[in-house]
């Protein structure tokens, strides 16, 4: 008998095997378990050695066997875990070099504290108002006597209100280059570094705040000759969202702000949607901009993303919904930002010199100089904005440039018998002109002329067909003057009088590119190119006849499903400056690739660099890079939005190529970061899924309890239930029928809401295999964070046993006892009058200590049992030598009889504590999705001891009731339950809930795990 309790012992610390391999632990014949001890009834005989042997092998086998499916399962979802973090670091690591230059202030900043009202800083305690200045600038408005243009800054989450000082030193410094003829005024609100991205309930409060400080603001302005009647808004983050949302507010008048321009804002939906409140607010801000679009015509809207380098809010998020894209609102994403050219991340945006410099140089354009505040003019703001941050023409902003320009001087005509040519010269310091004739090239010299013509008779085939389909070129090098006209109807050499058409000019990077369509300017006789003075520099034109189709190119992408094996190519033999690749079938933003550019050139002489531009025409999302030549580029190629049903254009890669050079173009999937791109859309999602597979799990270890009376462990049990097809066909399906109006309408009468995956195919960012992926992904990350738990339980365990020593196994027949009771009453109390994340919080260490402490006494006892069974062999063995001595064997069955109920305790609380690691793992995601509400009541504590709104208080007070409950029981109890067939039941309609409503609102995993819990009561 003694000889059992070891293997029992060892039985109880593996993993849960099947019911056929259950052991129930009664009272085995002596014979089968000690081959030294005589039978019952009789002394010594032939002791029967076959049946442990076989037993033995069998459970060998079975052994072995359970011990692979646990490897094969590790290295499975340690594959899925590594293709998360190789999505992650595509998002967090691979992206381009920062190119932006860093500002700095000139002079020491200085941020003056503005009084607000006192009824406003009784009701707004933790918010203040600044007024930024440098140096004597900052002495100056000590006395608040302002004379410029009110610009207010609203900082984003955790945002200070000081990274207001890169717009204020630059404004400053421009104001100075105009001797302060026109200068704004910088202010900044400092909302106490609230996590407003991830804690919607103190959104409503910033807007009002924002409210009030506009009115403070303009108040300052009272008794000065320009007053300002208006204030423009520059947001960063969640800050541009709270502009936007003053106009949802019942008493605010929207004449108050004319412009807002907002920094990697996520305007389309929160980052992470975790409580009711965000989702509220955000949908009452989207649908009032959406209904009442025509009525914000006034206002004139530009949103800046930061590109793949801003992790934290992708630039699909901050492009304004197109519902409300109307004649004044625009989106841009800063790499396609003309004279920036560059990714931001999601705090440098606020610093980055170039951007800022374009920022500054709009608002200096926007000033009317009859008011001296920004222009009322809606056409006149959208078109400096696109100056800006669109098309630039490589000269300074007019808005009411001249109709006509007078050149004079006298010409010289130099026959030039070329379609394609190239003009270089070097320290010249008069300007002089070069004018091309549209089947004649002539050029114009003030002083000293020569001219270049080609006669008609000498002219190619194609050019003689330029006038309807072909199309000219020039590009020069970078210069902010008007410098290409276009003369009408001259038959003289002389071309006295031009049109300038420097405003169908493009700004690149190195140069400057204008692209004339022939057929729509038959009236034009001459095409006059003014040369600036190089001195010490040279100065290039390029020029060429072509037509449109010869330099279009097309190369189909990759499938998805090629891995990279596979490539698109395309070989170039240039001939002129421009190659445009259209990239067939590259619409999605699960799509990414990589391509490699090659350049190859005939001769070693010097050339400008390459520049190439991959477009996307439905978005102004545009990246650049510049190349020398020859070189080796390579170009990543992904999407920020997808292409909209009813556009049919095609990103294209637009090649500004250097004459007589080979270009080799290939294109092939990049599989990481195709995982990126996956993560950078849908991690936020990822928390949902982890929740519903344990939910799986859970269930799992209910119905194997019912079945076989025993818990499996966490790990196995979530390989053998955690399948995707229990969930994600239902969810399919009812994604399909809500496209047919019946059944949306029933739908609709049960009141439910909209399946969320419905809701981002709508916003073209889901695809069929999304979900599935997720959810593997998501099974990977509860298989390791399962092992993460229980290992770590272990751990501290171990360190609880080194320093204190364990208490004895024991059964608590009650679960509601009056001490706690009252503990359940007191956190309930501190939920209501404090924070409801704080009772939660409170909770989980004490379940977190309780669980701890039972997997200390457990692994004592086993340690315990180990000895007694050895001391029991050991009395037993004594027993049969000395036979004499029958009160020993007594004793020694005692023991045995003993050890064997202290067994069957053990069993229960391993089974116990195994039900109690899944519910806790579930609750410690719980706690992470509250943990921002209970970060934001603690900076705010000294403002206020209550949480007010408080996103979790009820739920809190459930949980609490429900957890204390279920930390004080045990599998026994659970067993006798006449509910556990149901509460068995009920984790899979949560898991498919979860995935269906819970991928845009994480808050509801807090109720589905209410529920959860209150099913395992």
């Amino acid at each position: 008998m003694a000889a059992a309790l070891p293997a029992a012992a060892r039985l109880w610390r593996q993993p849960a095997r099947p019911a056929s391999r259950a052991v129930a632990l009664p009272a085995p014949p002596r014979r089968a378990c000690v081959r030294g001890e005589p039978a019952e009834g009789g002394g010594g005989g032939r002791h029967d050695t076959r049946a442990p042997l076989r037993t033995s092998a069998r459970r060998g086998a079975m052994g072995r066997a359970g011990r692979r499916l646990p490897a094969l399962a590790a290295v499975f979802y340690g594959a899925l875990a590594a293709l998360v973090l190789l999505g992650v670091r595509d998002v967090l690591f691979l992206y381009e070099e920062n190119r932006c230059s860093m500002t700095y202030m000139y002079e020491y900043p200085e941020y003056l504290k503005i009084k607000l009202p006192k009824k406003t800083a009784r009701r707004y305690p933790a918010y203040e108002l600044y007024l930024y200045g440098e140096g004597n600038y900052a002495e100056e408005n000590k006395n608040l006597l302002l004379t410029g243009i009110p610009v207010l800054f609203l900082p984003g989450n955790a945002g200070s209100y000081k990274q207001v000082r890169s717009l204020g030193s630059i404004a400053l410094r421009k104001a100075e280059d105009v001797d302060f003829k026109y200068h704004f005024n910088f202010f900044s609100v400092n909302f106490n570094e609230e996590l407003v991205a991830l804690y919607g309930g103190s959104l409503q409060q910033q807007t009002k705040f924002v409210h009030e400080c506009i009115k403070v603001i303009l108040k300052l302005y009272r008794d000065q000759e320009f007053a300002p009647t208006s204030v423009a808004i520059v947001g960063h983050s969640m800050g541009g969202l709270v502009a936007r949302a003053l106009l949802t507010l019942k008493n605010f008048k929207p004449e108050l702000i004319n412009l807002l321009i907002t920094q990697a804002t996520p305007h389309v939906a929160p980052v992470m949607p975790l409580d009711k409140y965000l989702t509220d607010f955000y949908t009452a801000v989207n649908n009032h901009w959406i209904l009442k679009a025509q009525d914000l015509r006034n206002l004139t809207t530009l949103s800046v993303a930061g590109g793949f380098r801003d992790y934290q809010v992708r630039s699909g998020l901050a492009f304004l919904p197109r519902l409300s894209q109307h004649d004044s609102a625009l989106s841009v994403v800063s790499s396609a930002v003309p004279r920036a050219w560059a990714s931001t991340d999601h705090l440098s945006i606020v610093w980055c010199k170039e951007l800022i410099l374009a920022t500054i140089r709009a608002f200096f354009d926007l000033i009317d100089e009859n008011t001296r505040q920004i222009t009322e003019d809606p056409k006149k703001r959208m078109s400096v904005l696109h100056h800006h941050f669109v098309r630039h023409p490589a000269k300074t902003f007019e808005e009411n440039p001249e109709a006509f320009t007078e050149l004079t001087g006298a010409f010289m005509w130099i026959p030039v018998k070329a379609s394609k040519w190239t003009y270089s010269v070097y320290n010249v310091s008069n300007v002089f002109f070069l004018i091309v004739f549209l089947c004649v090239f002539f050029l114009l010299m003030s002083n000293f002329f020569f001219l270049l013509r080609i006669l008609m008779e000498n002219i190619s085939h194609f050019l003689l067909q330029a006038t309807e389909n072909h199309t000219v070129m020039f590009t020069v090098k970078t210069d902010t003057s008007s410098w290409i006209y276009g003369c009408m109807n001259s038959n003289s050499s002389m071309c006295l009088e031009a049109t300038d058409l420097s405003w169908r000019a493009e700004l690149l990077p190195t140069t400057k590119v204008v692209i004339l369509k022939l057929q729509d300017y038959t009236s034009l006789s001459h095409i006059v190119i003014q040369v600036p003075p190089t001195v010490g520099n040279k100065y290039t034109l390029d020029c060429e006849f072509f037509r449109e189709d010869s330099r279009t190119v097309q190369l189909p992408v990759t499938h998805l499903f090629s891995f990279g094996l596979s490539s698109s190519k395309i070989l170039l033999n240039s001939t002129g400056l421009l190659y445009n690749v259209q990239l067939q079938h590259f619409n999605r933003i699960y799509q990414a690739f990589k391509i490699y550019i090659e350049s190859h050139c005939q001769s070693l002489k010097e050339r400008k660099p390459s520049v190439y531009r991959l477009h996307v025409p439905w978005s102004h999302e545009d990246s650049i890079i510049v190349a020398k030549v020859p070189s080796f580029t390579e170009i990543s190629a992904k999407l920020h939005i997808a292409q909209p049903q009813n556009d049919s254009r095609v990103p294209e890669l637009n090649i500004y190529s250097s004459s007589d050079c080979q270009y080799e173009v290939i294109l092939k999937t990049s599989v990481l970061q195709v995982l990126g791109q996956i993560i950078r859309f849908h991690a936020g999602a990822l928390p949902v899924y982890v929740v519903s597979n344990i939910f799986l799990t859970y269930g799992g270890q209910l119905s194997t309890l019912m079945s076989t009376g025993q818990c499996s462990d966490f790990p196995l049990e979530l390989v053998r239930t955690a399948k995707p097809y229990k969930v994600e066909p239902l969810i399919s399906i009812v994604v399909f029928l809500q496209g047919f109006n019946w059944f949306r309408e029933i739908w609709e009468s049960l009141s439910l809401p909209e399946v969320d995956a419905a809701v981002l195919s709508s916003q073209d960012a889901w695809f069929p295999l999304v979900s599935l992926i997720l959810f593997v992904f998501g099974t990977g990350i509860a298989y390791w964070s399962g092992v993460f738990f229980s290992t770590s339980l272990r751990l501290f365990s171990s360190l609880w046993l080194t320093l204190i020593r364990p208490t004895v196994l024991q059964k608590d027949n009650k679960l509601i006892t009056p001490r706690r009771l009252c503990g359940v009453l007191s956190l309930a109390l501190v939920s209501w009058t404090t924070c409801g994340a704080f009772a939660v919080f409170i909770i989980y260490l004490q379940y977190l200590f309780k669980v701890i402490k039972l997997h200390v006494n457990v692994r004592a006892e086993q340690n315990m049992l180990n000895g007694d069974s050895d001391c029991s062999k050991e009395t037993s063995q004594n027993s049969s030598i000395y036979t004499v001595k029958n009160q020993s064997s007594t004793d020694s069955t005692l023991k045995a009889t003993q050890s064997l109920s202290n067994s069957t305790t053990i069993a229960e609380a391993v089974n116990s504590l195994k039900m109690h690691v899944t519910i806790l793992n579930l609750f410690t995601w719980i706690v992470l999705l509250n943990l921002p509400s209970l970060i934001y009541w603690l900076k705010n504590l000294r403002y206020s001891v209550r949480l007010d709104p408080d996103p979790c208080r009820s739920t809190a007070i459930i949980l609490v009731c429900i957890l204390e409950i279920l930390m004080n029981s045990s599998t026994s109890e659970v067993k006798s339950s006449k509910l556990l067939k149901i509460a068995a039941k009920v984790p899979l309609p949560l898991s498919v809930a979860m995935l269906a409503f819970g991928r845009m609102h994480l808050y509801k995993s807090q109720k589905s795990a209410q529920h959860l819990n209150f099913s395992g009561i």
